[in-house]
């Protein structure tokens, strides 16, 4: 059989909108929509088990014309950023470069656990976390994973997805250990948003495709372990010129480049501005588990810009003028037989969700299974629509350089309250973040109102990223699948604990049971003391797990009956959410009390430990 396929085929396809979600755009018995390749994305061949596949990278929208993807957004928000950027740019006289190109490098955290094992968690299967668990004796405390060597098994691991990734035109850089046991990460070189969106999708198939060639499998949640670090994707995002420049490059004296100061409060402007978008565009389920804990960004957003760049706001807001720039000095070792080095006029800062990291921001808070599309729509969007903000003035300056010098301060000034280079761990930050009037939303229901605020959707529509009802939809997705991906980890409990955990701890209570009552026969003056408590606390831990074990079945089955996407979403946070933490408790209770050969199911440290 010979099968052939035109050029118009290769643009132009026809999968069906009805069976993916559309947030109410599409009905079920309307099924048509149309994939268009996105010809700046690079077309690749994948050869798997069922042969050689092209793969065309490809924005999907529906009969009627909304988009229904990820992508088309994506790139609607480059070009805005780019149109916007340009005026910038000419207003300092550069009337070559053509074009401003956001570029990405997306970080990869990732954990590796052996697959047998992995096999026997349902909690691993259905859900991609461990809904059950107790913490070994030990964690992740001693830092020796991170700073350890890599082992043989994982080195080959990650050879076969280097090798893997560069026949697709990946261009994976680095792989290192993560902070905690079991925990990897991978940085791709940089590249243009749209690609590296694209990319960021495929490395994520390849990191679990080879996992299985070796016996392991890959875990992309967020937090697929409670009590170490989770994973998350750092999107270092910049602003580049076609012909090489770096809008955010401050160069060695910032406080004389006008252009990168305007650039920076335009965008402290912007980040300030929509906060709570921001947050918004690194919301999802699992990121509920890690955003704000000692591991993480703290759920508030607020900017890092380092002691230099802070510096030279001080000067502009205090005085009115910059005169100076702190700058990089020299450190040494103290060994003769090492180099001095040069040392950076700024440290980094961690615990910051956007953090100025000398050319680019890096954007902290994105989860480590979800696409990094969304962050990038809203950094592109809300850097237009600042960056057009200060042109329509500019352009229209009679004295320009007076204009744009107080502009920068005038910025500055109004949004001085999103940079902080402290610690964001810290409980003071919470109390100083609600002074200086910063949103902390803590999880992804209450994040997700962000996308159809009268701000969101005015810009949104005026750069013709999302029409409203686009934006709707989207909300209306968002809460469906907050509701299913907490439906399901509830099921997955109520399966565990009735089928699995309360069985083996009633064994082990019958083998107390036995041993209390064989021991008292035997030798009746025996001290029973031991089997007794024991047998006692057993017994307790299991009366606690069947109420609580009752009570999510319940309630489960309560929110399931909700029609309302945005109550049901709810109701699953504020009853679910704690009912599944209730049962939890008493089950982590019992694992480390019963016998390891009767725990139905490989502990943490089976899971973490031994890979």
């Amino acid at each position: 059989v010979i099968m052939e396929f035109s050029g118009k085929e290769l643009i132009k396809g026809e999968p069906d909108a009805s069976s993916f979600p559309s947030g109410g755009l599409r009905a079920t018995f309307e099924a048509r929509g149309y994939t268009a390749w996105d010809c700046t994305s690079p077309a690749f061949l994948r050869e798997d088990a069922i042969g050689v596949t092209l793969c065309i990278p490809t924005a999907f929208c529906s009969y009627t014309g909304e988009a229904l993807d990820k992508k088309t957004p994506l790139l609607k928000s480059m070009e805005a950023v780019d149109e916007q950027a340009l005026r910038i740019l000419r207003l300092f006289g550069n009337t070559t470069s053509k074009r401003v190109v956001p570029s990405v490098g997306a970080e990869q955290e990732y954990f590796l656990v052996d697959r047998e094992k992995y096999l026997q968690r349902k909690d691993l299967i259905y859900a991609g976390r461990t809904l059950f668990g107790a913490m070994p004796p030990k964690g992740q405390e001693l830092e020796d994973h991170y700073f350890g060597a890599i082992r043989e098994r994982v080195a080959a691991y990650m050879k076969e997805v280097n090798e893997e990734l560069w026949r697709l035109g990946v261009p994976a850089k680095t792989q290192h250990n993560e902070v905690a046991p079991a925990q990897h990460e991978l940085a791709p070189i940089y590249e243009q948003v749209n690609v590296a969106v694209d990319h960021n999708q495929m490395v994520m198939e390849t990191l679990k495709k080879v996992a299985g060639r070796h016996g392991l499998n890959c875990l992309l949640h967020e937090k697929p372990f409670a009590g170490v670090n989770g994973s998350g994707k750092h999107n270092n995002w910049s602003l580049t010129t076609e012909d090489g420049i770096n809008l955010l490059n401050p160069g060695e004296t910032p406080h004389e480049n006008i252009q990168f100061l305007l650039v920076l409060s335009c965008i402290l402007k912007a980040v300030d501005r929509h906060a709570d978008l921001l947050r918004e565009s690194a919301a999802d389920v699992g990121n509920d588990h890690r955003l704000g804990a000692n591991e993480a960004p703290p759920a508030i957003i607020s900017v890092f810009i380092g002691e230099q760049l802070e510096d030279v706001v001080d000067q502009l807001c205090s005085t009115g003028e910059a005169t100076h720039s702190k700058v990089g000095g020299t450190l040494k070792t103290g060994v003769k037989t090492l180099p001095d080095l040069f040392k950076d006029a700024t440290d980094r800062n961690r615990t910051s969700p956007f953090a100025f990291t000398g050319n680019k921001f890096e954007f902290r808070m994105v989860g480590s299974s979800d696409s990094i599309s969304s962050p990038n729509v809203v950094l592109n969007t809300i850097a237009a629509e600042a960056f057009k903000e200060a042109a329509d003035i500019l352009e229209k300056a009679e004295d320009f350089d007076t204009a744009v010098h107080d502009m920068i301060k005038e910025q500055l000034a109004a949004h001085r309250r999103i940079i902080f280079n402290g610690n964001g761990y810290a409980d003071a930050w919470v109390e100083e973040a609600e002074m200086r009037g910063l949103p902390n939303i803590k999880s992804m229901v209450e994040a997700i109102p962000a996308l159809t605020t009268e701000a969101s959707v005015r810009m949104f529509e005026a750069f013709n990223v999302f029409t409203k009802a686009e934006l709707e939809s989207r909300v209306e997705i968002e809460y469906e699948a907050y509701s299913k991906a907490i439906n399901i980890e509830a099921r997955t409990m109520i399966d565990m604990a009735g089928k699995q955990i309360i069985p083996a701890a009633v064994k082990y209570a019958t083998m107390l049971a036995d041993s209390l009552s064989k021991v008292q026969t035997a030798c009746p003056d025996a001290d029973v003391s031991v089997q007794a408590e024991l047998l006692t606390e057993t017994s307790a831990y299991l009366s606690d797990m069947k109420v609580a074990l009752a009570n999510l079945t319940d309630v489960t089955e309560k929110c399931g009956i909700i029609e309302n996407n945005k109550e049901q979403a709810n109701a699953y946070h504020d009853i679910v959410v704690p009912a599944m933490e209730a049962l939890r408790a008493p089950a982590d209770k019992l694992e480390m009390m019963v016998d390891k050969e009767l725990w139905p199911m490989p502990s943490y440290g089976d899971l973490i430990f031994e890979v």
